[in-house]
């Protein structure tokens, strides 16, 4: 991964950060329920930076998108929804303003004082965003002095506030963008080795380019969820009524093809947990080998023999990423294999011989269902900027952010 500019590197160009103006782009598309915020875990991953700036005395204008209004105007999708919850995680008082570029955004930076913190309107209330129009990025970019961009779930959209303004304003990533892309370039870009990969989730069709990029990246591939139902299916098992997308059976086999190709072990399920119907605890509930499934019988989970032997594997390796539940995680007891290996990966990274890296939404909600989240050595909240860095795909966020 090439260099990319940090907050460590704004004294380069800014003596002092006192009345700077600094665009810094946060991702607030944060879930409500009745108005409220849910959750305001992505407030907290930008607190540090947001907090760092103001503290040097910057004004601190912060930048971000709101669910998706297509260029048009919504109330209920104004960024003034999850004020509340960015003044009480930041324990300081924001002011909100409804625009994003011009006059009144010129009128706020001049009521600002050093250290004060401004929310403007959601960025996506202007058609000109997600196009990355060059004249809106020229009038966001017209009323500050630096741009700091800790979106990392939103690097992989070539948007006017994600990857325009790092080219008119001298650019940097924020705290939680540096940890992530830190965490990323030591899981593939320049890992310790043995590195295997767990790839689960319910659909190949969904992660073949994750799949093609790692086989040729990782020693270990460890494929779970439905999706290993496809590679079974593609070497002559039957999976009866299993979730399976056997026209991808050809594709399935290039895969293996290309793994053996780069000296990269694919592991699939020898034994699985089976039911004739998908709900918690069935009475039809059995645990057999993947040769042994039965037509009327589907397949909901790695079953107990290749979970240990999984782990075993695990720990060969001194690197691992993670994307995707091993089975139907959310439903008893199909959580088990998921839970299972989960905590030996977490044992493994806090004994210090594993580094492990997760991401996407299910993954998380997996890890933290197996209470294991705080132990792995990093856990990324983006769902579709993790999945094309898996893919092997430049994100543009970050591309504009390295060293020139």
């Amino acid at each position: 991964m090439a260099r990319f500019r940090t907050l460590d590197d704004i004294g380069d160009r800014f003596d002092d950060l006192r009345g700077k103006v600094a665009l810094v782009r946060v991702d607030l598309n944060l879930p409500m329920q009745d108005g409220a915020v849910t959750d305001d875990t992505r407030v907290r991953a930008s607190a540090p930076t947001i907090l760092e700036l103001a503290d040097a005395g910057a004004k601190v204008l912060l930048l971000a998108h709101f669910g998706r209004p297509k260029g048009e105007r919504h109330s209920t999708m104004s960024t003034s929804m999850v004020l509340d919850a960015v003044e009480d995680v930041l324990g300081r008082e924001v002011m909100f303003v409804p625009e994003i570029a011009g006059e009144i955004v010129a009128q706020a930076v001049g009521i600002l004082g050093p250290g004060d913190i401004a929310l403007l309107e959601n960025t996506r209330f202007w058609k000109g965003e997600e196009k990355n129009d060059p004249d809106l990025v020229k009038a966001i970019a017209a009323n500050g002095d630096l741009y700091v961009n800790d979106a990392f779930s939103a690097a992989h959209r070539a948007h006017a506030s994600t990857e325009g303004l790092a080219h008119v304003l001298p650019a940097y990533a924020g705290r939680s963008m540096q940890a992530e892309l830190e965490a990323l370039g030591k899981a593939l870009d320049n890992p310790e080795k043995p590195v295997a990969a767990v790839v689960g989730g319910a659909k190949v069709s969904s992660k073949l380019d994750v799949l093609q990029h790692l086989v040729g990246k990782v020693d270990h591939l460890i494929i779970g969820g439905g999706m290993a139902n496809t590679f079974l299916a593609a070497r002559g098992v039957d999976v009866g009524k299993s979730l399976c997308e056997h026209d991808l059976a050809a594709t399935a086999e290039a895969i293996m093809d290309a793994a053996d190709t780069s000296g990269c072990t694919v592991h699939l399920p020898y034994d699985v947990v089976v039911a004739k119907e998908f709900a918690a605890n069935p009475p039809s509930l059995r645990t057999c080998n993947v040769h042994e499934v039965a037509e009327d019988e589907m397949i909901l989970d790695v079953g107990p023999q290749a979970v240990e032997a999984l782990g075993d594997v695990l720990k060969t390796c001194r690197t691992l990423v993670w994307n995707g539940p091993m089975g139907a995680f959310e439903t008893q007891p199909f959580d088990a294999a998921t839970v299972a290996l989960a905590k030996t990966a977490a044992a493994l990274t806090r004994e210090g011989s594993l580094i492990s890296v997760a991401g996407g939404g299910d993954t998380v909600a997996a890890l933290n269902h197996a209470g294991v989240a705080s132990d792995f050595s990093y856990i990324s909240t983006a769902g579709g900027a993790f999945l094309e860095w898996m893919e092997g795909k430049e994100l543009p966020g970050v591309k504009a952010l390295e060293a020139r």
